[in-house]
């Protein structure tokens, strides 16, 4: 199974949890208080529980929720579409991802329509990373508490015990690839150095490993073929250099990005010596070209939206690409040895079309398509039969989703005159009197807000919000130029479109001379967005709730996990060079602007924004009696996974705007 299938293929869940940028086992042993030097300063040290007391932890766990509030939330959360998974060669038996139990396990399928059958249990999420050639093993990934170091196991296609391959404390281990003949699994893990990774192959007969590729970087396999890799070493999120490696030759050769800051995407084509790379590099959005004797020559046109993915199956026969058109998915097919375009069977209207999956030998494809009112809905196309198979339907228990609100893309003046874009979900209600609105700031921050279906939008609508997620500059999809114009202190030039948006909103959305209360809501890069909205702009917007959130910039570099930090770097800025710009744009150094209602929502157990980020700015909340609230998840990451936790989350959060923006 080719590197990362299910992983770049896997639809997005539901919930407030996907707004992760985007987990050691929870540990409650007594640790010191986070320290406070001057006020607006942290002196805090430590990744997750290492930052936080037994006591905080539970002073700050989250108080039960009123039956009705919580019922709600829980009819919301029984709304889920139905997504792609791995199919045998022969089609005839499925096996995917489902959070039906509250948490992401395995399941099997034995046939279209049939009832599925669950392979794995417990309380952290286990997921599929491969299914073997021959169809006798599946690998799964499983995690503990959200710490984000996954292990790697051995699963019977019948169900049973799980088989290690290797689970380590702190460390990351991830699939790379099964070989053709199913006798050996390749992973990467961090065990070697914690910001790098190293290769080995897995015997499946001996159960032993061995160490197979480990020149020092963040790298991962993109491709594999004929004794043959691809790999991409990654210096920022939209940073890579891209290396060929013979296996036996052991050779390392240079293909794409060296003394570049260019952003790359690979994968082998049908011709031999045929590489083909998604990159920018050549204009102002992503296209697809084929890499050929050292020239990149294009195979998508040329138009003003990104190709957002690609994906060939593994007999080479098919290139699936998506088109990111204002934020809709729109798919397109190449035959794999000319290029040319292929028609797609008919499918139904949708705002998104994707790829979830494909069989080792391209026969089928999984199509998923959804909408503002339709659930992802999963079709498995045979290239050999011309016919489309619903495997299985979206479930909408006691929801009517055909009342669901539609979403409009619009803009906002940014104070430059720069329009930002939004996506907006208004209830019917709002149509008389100015209803409170919530603008809720994407992660990444190289991520999009898009329209689609979202039954946790939803219940802000349902409770009497209108509903906006901006996309300002430094957001995915809308050119290279947008993307990188908030690198490192350029983000001192555009950090203003937060505060443009609530500024447009009172303004133009006033109705009768009264202008609607507006909140801000986010998680990761959105938290810091929501903090620094309200801090450096406090009194632009009337209450907040901020999610895994960074106080900082300055401790996050410090303290977020070694493998993540040279990733941030690129974006953020250099913790010694740009140390000034990082001060400026750090929402501690406006501590004293914070005036209105903010609760903070954090995982303790966060490897990405550690505890420490949302203790700091509470303790000076305490101590400025600001209004509002902390809540940590003992057993969670960054961001909560488990649904009595996803059910916290959104209920606190949703009940504090209706407290402090509609006064119950």
């Amino acid at each position: 199974m080719k590197l990362g299938t299910f992983a770049a293929l896997s639809l997005a869940l539901l919930s407030q949890a996907a707004l992760a940028d985007n987990k050691p086992t929870p540990s409650n042993s007594p640790r010191a208080r986070p320290a406070m030097t001057k006020p607006g300063q942290q002196g805090y040290s430590g990744l997750g529980a290492e930052s936080v007391t037994a006591e905080d932890i539970a002073k700050f766990a989250a108080p039960p929720l009123d039956s009705k509030v919580s019922r709600r939330i829980q009819t919301m959360l029984d709304v889920r579409g139905a997504g792609g998974g791995a199919l045998t060669k022969d089609g005839a038996r499925m096996f995917f991802n489902w959070r039906v139990t509250g948490t992401t396990q395995v399941w099997r399928q034995d046939g279209a329509m049939k009832l599925p059958v669950q392979l794995t249990g417990g309380e952290d999420n286990t997921s599929i990373a491969g299914l073997s050639p021959d169809n006798k093993f599946l690998v799964v990934s499983r995690d503990i508490g959200g710490s984000e170091n996954p292990g790697l196991y051995l699963l019977d296609p019948k169900g049973g015990k799980l088989e290690l391959i290797q689970h380590t404390p702190k460390v990351q281990t991830s699939l790379q690839y099964i070989s053709d003949d199913s006798k050996s699994i390749y992973f990467s893990a961090n065990d070697i150095k914690p910001d790098s990774y190293a290769i080995y192959r897995w015997d499946h007969a001996s159960a032993k490993r061995e160490l197979v590729f480990d020149t020092p970087g963040q790298g991962e396999l993109a491709d594999q073929k004929d004794g043959q890799w691809l790999l991409v070493k990654n210096l920022g999120n939209t940073q890579q250099e891209v290396y060929q490696y013979d296996l036996k030759a052991k050779k390392l050769t240079p293909l794409l990005g060296q003394n570049e800051v260019e952003e790359y995407a690979v994968s082998f084509g049908s011709k031999p010596n045929q590489v083909l790379v998604m990159t920018n590099k050549l204009g102002d959005f992503q296209r697809l070209y084929s890499l050929e004797g050292g020239k990149l020559t294009p195979i998508t046109p040329d138009v003003k939206y990104d190709v957002q993915g690609f994906t060939i199956d593994e007999a080479r026969k098919r290139v699936y690409f998506t088109i990111n058109e204002e934020g809709y998915s729109k798919l397109h097919v190449l035959d794999g040895r000319t290029l040319k375009p292929i028609a797609l069977p008919k499918l139904p209207a949708a705002d998104h079309t994707s790829v979830s999956g494909l069989s080792r030998d391209g026969r089928y494809v999984q199509l998923t398509v959804s909408g503002s009112q339709m659930p992802a809905t999963p079709v498995v196309y045979d290239w050999n039969t011309r016919k489309s198979t619903v495997w299985r339907v979206p479930e909408t228990p006691e929801v009517d989703v055909s009342l669901f609100g539609k979403q409009t893309i619009e803009t906002y003046p940014a104070r430059d005159g720069t329009k930002i874009p939004m996506v907006v979900r208004r209830p019917a209600k709002c149509a008389a009197d100015p209803c409170p609105v919530i603008v809720q700031f994407h992660g990444g921050p190289e991520g999009q807000a898009r329209p689609g279906f979202s039954p946790s939008a939803q219940l802000y609508l349902d409770a009497g919000f209108a509903f906006v997620e901006p996309n300002v500059r430094g957001s995915t999809g809308y050119g290279k130029a947008w993307l990188h114009s908030d690198d490192g202190p350029k983000r001192l030039n555009v950090i203003t479109d937060i505060e443009d948006a609530a500024k447009y909103i009172k303004s133009a959305w006033a109705k009768n001379g009264v202008a609607p209360k507006v909140g801000v809501v986010g998680g990761s890069y959105g938290g810091y967005s929501t903090l620094i909205a309200m801090t450096m702009f406090g009194g632009a917007f009337d209450a907040g709730v901020a999610l895994y959130s960074i106080s900082s910039l300055e401790t996050f570099l410090l303290n977020t996990a070694p493998y993540r930090r040279i990733l941030r770097i690129s974006e953020y800025g250099d913790p010694v060079k740009d140390k000034a710009a990082l001060g400026k744009l750090s929402p501690m150094t406006y501590i004293s602007r914070l005036k209105a209602p903010l609760l903070l929502v954090q995982g303790v157990n966060d490897p990405r924004t550690p505890v420490g980020e949302a203790l700091a700015i509470y303790r000076e909340m305490e101590r400025r009696k600001i209004p509002g609230g902390l809540i940590l998840f003992a057993d969670e990451g960054h961001g909560a996974s488990k649904r009595g936790n996803i059910v916290l989350q959104i209920g606190h959060t949703i009940a504090f705007f209706e407290k402090h923006l509609l006064g119950k």
